[in-house]
């Protein structure tokens, strides 16, 4: 799916499976994000975002030292117009993401295993409305 060409969409990219991370930011960089920086640390991505705001965190909800939630509540407290994706393929998270719902915070979530082309959809949506 092409990208359109207005999308500088600066993205984060946080997992902690190296390769997963790794992947998605290729991916999303052969379709022309600026997705330059993935984490495989939550701690990591975070100082990294309050030195310079993503416009979109696309980040696993299960990880250790800090799960993908707090991660994104916490940088859409400084960088409040920062969208999030969030992905797991866990079925717990959908309870988590509507926690996150009722305290105002409005997360999307996708399952896991993260297809491309769903992936690649949902941000030209995005794209479209920035």
């Amino acid at each position: 799916m092409p990208v359109p060409a207005s999308s500088n969409l600066r993205i984060f990219v946080v997992d902690d499976e190296p390769l997963i991370a790794m992947t998605l930011s290729l991916i999303l960089k052969q379709h022309g994000y600026e997705a330059t920086s993935y984490f495989t640390d939550p701690l990591l991505a975070l100082a990294a975002a309050r030195r310079d705001a993503p416009e979109l965190l696309l980040s696993d909800v299960r990880m250790p030292s800090m799960d993908g939630i707090e991660l994104a509540v916490q940088v859409t407290t400084f960088a409040p117009l920062c969208r999030v994706l969030l992905f797991s393929g866990q079925a717990t998270a959908s309870d988590i993401i509507d926690r996150a719902g009722q305290n105002g915070r409005d997360f999307e979530l996708l399952a896991k295993p993260l297809h491309p082309s769903l992936l690649l959809q949902r941000l030209s949506s995005f794209a479209a409305a920035a």
